[in-house]
Parts: C-alpha cells; structure tokens; sequence
C-alpha cells in the first residue's frame, strides 16, 4: 500500500494510485449474483482491484475463485497467510534461503511482526533453522512474536542496541536473513553473517520515503561485506514463481490447520474506526470490517459482515464454518455485495477525509 502512494511504485507489477481517481486494493469476497459462466453465487472470489467507492461493476476477468476449504471458513487468510503474503514467505525461503535440515542454520527476519515476516520466521524454523531471531518496534510486538509464533528470541530495535544482540543471539552467525526492512537494520544483520549465507530480499520499507532505485543500493562497507563472505542477495518477486503456488497454498494451509503456523488476529469494532488504523500499532495484517474490525499486523485489508451473507453461506456450506467474515478488501475499504448492489461500506465523503488525510502526512508538496 505504501508503495502506491509514490510516483514510482518500485515494482513493476504494481501502479501508483492517481489523484482523483478511485483507489483499489485486493479482496476477497462471496458472488451475490453472475452473468458470467465461469461464476456463480457463493463462489469465493479474489481480486486485486477492489474499488474503494459505494458502487462498482466487476468483470470476471478481475475475479479469481479459490476453494475455501483452504482456509476453513477463514475468507481473511485469502489476503495473508494463504495468499500473497503466505507464498511469498514460503516460495521466498525455499527459492532464496537455501535452508538444510540439520544444519544447525540460524535465520533472522526484519519486520518480524508483519504480515509476511510472522509467517517466514515460523517457516524458517518449520523448513529446519534452529534458531530464528526477529527484529520488532516495540517490546508488544517482541513478546508476541516469541509466546505465540515460536520465534527463539526478539530485538527491539527502538530500545536495544542492534549489532549487541545480535551478536548476543547469534552466537554462529547468521546463515539466512528474510529482509523486509533494508537501511541500518540490514547492515547490522549483514555484517554479521556467515561465509556463503543467503539474503531473502523481500521489501525495504524503511526506504520507500526516498527517492532511491528498488532494491536501494548498499553502502560501501556493507557492499564490501556481501563480496568477501561471497553473500548472496537477490530480490524476491512472487509473481515470478506462480506455477508453484498451489502446491505451496496447500501446504500453508495444511500448517495452518494443524497449528503449526499460527496466524494471528485483532478485532476492532466499527467502520469509523477506519481511520485509526494508520496510526495503530498492529501485528501482522491489519484488517478492518463492518460490524468487527479484524487486524493482522501491517498490510491494511478490511472485512466486512453480512449476516443474511453469513446465513446464505452456512445454508449452502454447511461443512464448513464460517468466521465472521463474508468480504474482504485490502487498502482500506471493503467491498461486498448488499441487496443486490456490489457496495462499499465506507461512505464517499470518509474516503475523501481519509485520503486527505493520507496525502497531507505520507506525501510531498
């Protein structure tokens, strides 16, 4: 989402939003009703071009169906854990972070409490790592990562001294790093890796207010360092590896259904709240709905309920149970249909204020 807010986005599978037209953002979400022969009402859809606005057509060319007996009734996990996010954890250390079982390896995750670095860490030590050390904002973020993901131990780099720990919780060095963050976390992280080690490059958020090339570049010494260990560091796109992403799906939601991967979740009340979750301090996805607001920490995604969508959906499946959810959108609204009419919960005038709002504290004169 960040992203999208520069004129450059970094990415060349992502477009910037334009002033004055309407922003989108991914979903996931129940058919109401289709004139389309490859849809048909409560078929589970995804898209990336959820419009932010009251009322909206869609094609079926936007839509994707998914099986939701991935998830268990879960729809949100669409747009994290068994989504984008979850492969590009999973795909991004079997294809860059060449773990070994028994190896000994130790892995270490920036933006540790996030959306995609609470699920890589979790799978660096399911994969075989034996030592997996995250790097937090806040002590919150430190003790969940530990108590609830399996983390070994956590740093909090607003209070503690990054290189010190590091050293103090690496004590073999560090043979793969799943970066989400780049600037000095990541030079700390690299100058203490080990001879032949792998960097899982996956985004740089702490350098998309700069006006940098994507992956920014090194400094010198750090630059110094990756070619005298012989360190490899390559960037990580997703979309580059879809012809593995369903048997990577299954296997994300096999984990998950067995408690292996835990996925955690927050829940706010009211649509109102909508604004407040820029300023939230949340774990992983951060998620809002009509009705509950559901957050995983960092990527802003809504839900939305219904209840005569929840009881349509139990009617016609009823193996399968449904958690509060009947659509979801990333981005900020949420997108569903209502009587007949695919409709955006946020009001057009809250939009405006909250992209206002945006504009004047994430945007430049």
């Amino acid at each position: 989402m960040r992203c999208r807010m520069n004129e450059d986005t970094g990415a060349d599978y992502l477009t910037p939003w334009q002033i004055s037209k309407c922003v989108d953002g991914g979903g996931v979400g129940l058919i109401d009703s289709s004139r389309c022969n490859n849809f048909a009402a409560g078929d589970v859809v995804i898209s990336f071009n959820w419009p932010w606005q009251t009322h909206a057509v869609m094609t079926g060319s936007d839509l994707q169906k998914v099986d939701p007996q991935l998830v268990d009734g879960h729809l949100s996990y669409f747009l994290g854990a068994v989504g984008i996010t979850g492969l590009t954890a999973l795909l991004g250390i079997r294809e860059k972070g060449h773990i070994t079982k028994r190896a000994n390896h130790t892995m270490v995750v920036s933006g540790a409490a996030g959306a995609c670095g609470s699920i890589a860490g979790q799978i660096g030590r399911l994969d075989g790592c034996v030592r997996v050390v995250g790097i937090c904002g806040s002590d919150e973020k430190c003790k969940a990562i530990v108590e609830d993901l399996g983390f070994s131990t956590a740093i909090n780099y607003h209070l503690e001294d990054v290189p010190t720990r590091l050293k103090e919780s690496c004590p073999d060095g560090i043979d793969v790093y799943f970066d989400n963050v780049g600037g000095a976390i990541s030079d700390a992280v690299i100058a203490q890796m080990n001879n032949g080690s792998h960097i899982i490059l996956c985004g740089q958020i702490s350098q998309y207010n700069k006006d940098v090339p994507y992956p920014p570049p090194l400094s010198e010494e750090t630059q110094k360092n990756l070619q005298s260990k012989n360190i490899t560091r390559e960037r990580f796109t997703v979309l580059n590896y879809m012809s593995k992403a369903d048997a990577a799906l299954c296997e994300l939601s096999q984990w998950i259904k067995s408690g292996r991967i835990k996925v955690l979740e927050t829940v706010v009340n009211g649509i109102e709240n909508m604004g407040g979750i820029y300023e939230f301090q949340h774990f992983c996805n951060c998620i809002s709905c009509c009705g509950q607001f559901h957050f995983f920490p960092f990527s802003c995604r809504c839900i939305l309920l219904y209840d005569e969508r929840r009881k349509h959906w139990q009617a016609n499946h009823k193996n399968i149970p449904l958690k509060k959810i009947t659509s979801v959108s990333s981005g900020g609204c949420a997108l569903t249909t209502h009587h007949g009419k695919l409709t955006l919960l946020l009001p057009v005038i809250s939009a405006i204020k909250l992209l206002n709002e945006l504009q004047s504290k994430y945007c430049a004169d």
